[in-house]
């Protein structure tokens, strides 16, 4: 894959995980609304079965992606650290050319925290919400556990792209040993991208259907908003 083909990709990527975003959020509405109502077992297994068909349609589109960038890292990873298909913000933004892992954690624990707020008084009732604001003991405690074994991936990743840098002098002269080092650097943007797509897969794992449903339609939207407020920022500019 050409970094102009991965653009491309990029673009229309973009544009599906816009458009699953809807579909999550008008479906949680749907179910949220129905919750005032009396909702009869089949119904309710209706659109479990839905929600699961939906966070299964969003996981194969972070695959797809990662998928495709697994390809463009191959043939060129400079191109890939340089990311031309990103806005600037994006790009401020990448840990080792992409969304930091943890981030995932960071989203969980600040939609707990709206959604606990903003049911408060359903809870005090003993009134079960079943979102993100009603995360059990059991998940919090799984989650941390989870974050910090992630921290752990993370900063041996970090480290392994910082002495990949230190060492650039070895990428020039008559003893370059230009293509190990280059090797070297596609080894570690898919141990980047491996520990991405495997953060998002645990925590949703660890969540109900509709919790998973809400981190998705908060990470989605963390990644549109950004793009799409980044690509603003460019465009007087011509970037």
């Amino acid at each position: 894959m050409t970094p102009l083909a991965f653009s491309q990709f990029y673009e229309k990527w973009f544009d599906l995980l816009h458009h699953l975003v809807n579909q999550l959020s008008d479906f949680a509405s749907s179910i949220a609304n129905a919750k005032e109502e009396y909702i009869s077992p089949l119904v309710a297994a209706k659109q479990e079965e839905k929600l699961a068909q939906l966070i299964g349609k969003v996981m194969l589109h972070h695959e797809e992606y990662f998928r495709a960038k697994s390809l463009i890292t191959e043939n060129d990873p400079l191109s890939v650290v340089a990311s031309p298909w990103a806005t600037t913000l994006e790009r401020s933004l990448h840990w080792v050319t992409g969304w930091r892992p943890t981030t995932a954690f960071h989203l969980v624990y600040t939609e707990s925290s709206v959604l606990f707020e903003s049911h408060i008084g359903d809870i005090l009732r003993g009134v079960n919400t079943g979102d993100l604001g009603d995360l059990s003991p059991t998940q919090f405690r799984r989650v941390s556990e989870l974050q910090c074994d992630t921290v752990k991936e993370e900063n041996q990743i970090t480290d392994e792209l910082s002495d990949w840098q230190d060492t650039a002098s070895d990428l020039v002269g008559p003893r370059a040993e230009s293509k190990e080092r280059i090797e070297r650097l596609i080894c570690i943007i898919k141990k980047a991208d491996d520990l991405r797509l495997r953060t998002m897969r645990s925590v949703v794992s660890l969540l109900s259907p509709q919790q998973a449903i809400e981190f998705l339609i908060a990470s989605a939207e963390m990644l549109v908003g950004i793009r799409g407020w980044g690509s603003n920022h460019d465009c007087p500019r011509g970037r």
